[in-house]
């Protein structure tokens, strides 16, 4: 499925790096860096990055010292988070498969069983777009994020007055420029979206334009939610600090893993912005991580947007996709992750490009 928004398009195929740590007594634990080229980085660099300069400090090393190890790979290698949380997911797994809990047990316990899904209208056919509301309506689901700012005003505010003509208040609208205005004249245009009454305005000027989402916070009766303005806890300060958002984005990709997401949330959660649960094009392995770090984080309160697998991903290396049930993601209960990796996928469509 093609897609297209503000920070760039997607069509044909993405690229993800798998990892596979295996423990002295046969544990096994997957992690996944899913990198975007436009927004984190490319997946041959979170390859060289995990192959190169992570893997000596990981092997041999105890599936316990996940906070000491994660302090490592830091010092080791500057940014690269895309790759660090691939590391962290599998120490998880391999933690919780040890020890038989789930890994939002290990990260504290459950708050949530169930996330709301969110799916977002970004076909370049919206007339496609629509007809997938009307068949994923019917199936429970009410959260539709619209990528505005692609093509022109006018034509956005036709697809917005179209969508609430034909669902009226039985969704939850929100509406992602993915940082597509300049902040010349966003006001305005933001003004005009604001009729259709969307939950939150994300990202609408680009990441290092803070006095202008400021300026949009203060002026909207609609929220604004920070995502490229926000990768982590220090940015989570900056933006409370010059009150830039009403709530932000939290993606494992951006932060470096679940530890550091908890960490951003408290700084958020402290100052009363809620979270929205994130993704770039993950596949399954970690958007399982990602089900498990909201199901044990209360602020992440916004929902996910974990519909790859079930919506635009043709293929997956899970045995069983992570269920969603009336419009909500089930998170698994299983040990570890909760997913089993199906063997047959990875020898027919990944590259083993390096073992140990």
């Amino acid at each position: 499925m093609a897609r297209r928004q503000g920070v760039g398009d997607v069509k044909g195929t993405v690229k993800r790096v798998l990892l596979r740590l295996t423990t002295r007594e046969g544990v096994v634990g997957w992690g996944e860096a899913a990198p975007w080229e436009v927004f984190t980085g490319t997946a041959e660099g979170a390859f060289a990055a995990l192959d190169t300069y992570l893997r000596p400090l990981v092997l041999g090393r105890s599936a316990r010292a996940v906070r000491a190890l994660a302090g490592d790979l830091d010092r080791a290698l500057t940014g690269h988070t895309d790759a660090k949380a691939a590391v962290e997911m599998a120490l998880f797994d391999i933690l919780g498969h040890a020890a038989g809990l789930s890994v939002a047990e290990l990260l504290g316990g459950r708050v949530r069983d169930t996330i709301p899904l969110s799916f977002s209208i970004a076909d370049p056919d919206f007339a496609a777009d629509l007809a997938r509301m009307h068949a994923m309506t019917a199936q429970g689901h009410r959260l539709f994020k619209v990528k505005t700012g692609v093509k022109p005003h006018g034509e956005d505010l036709a697809h917005l007055e179209a969508m609430r003509a034909a669902f009226g208040d039985r969704i939850d609208l929100r509406v992602d420029y993915n940082q597509a205005l300049p902040p010349f004249g966003a006001l305005r245009i933001l003004r005009d979206v604001e009729a259709f009454r969307p939950t939150f305005i994300e990202q609408p000027v680009a990441r290092r334009h803070l006095d202008a989402m400021a300026a949009l916070t203060a002026a909207l009766d609609t929220p604004i939610l920070a995502d490229e303005s926000c990768f982590d806890a220090a940015d989570a300060l900056e933006v409370v600090r010059r009150q830039a958002a009403d709530a932000v984005s939290v993606k494992l990709m951006k932060c470096g893993g679940m530890l550091k997401a908890q960490g951003l949330m408290a700084i958020a959660e402290t100052a009363g912005l809620p979270g929205y649960g994130g993704t770039l094009w993950e596949g399954g392995i970690a958007l399982a991580a990602g089900t498990q770090l909201i199901a044990a984080t209360p602020g992440i309160s916004l929902g996910c947007e974990f519909y790859m697998p079930h919506h635009v991903l043709t293929e997956d290396v899970l045995e069983e996709r992570v269920p969603v049930e009336a419009g909500a993601v089930v998170v698994p209960r299983g040990p570890g992750l909760g997913i089993a990796v199906s063997e047959a996928a990875i020898r027919g469509n990944a590259r083993v490009l390096a073992e140990a």
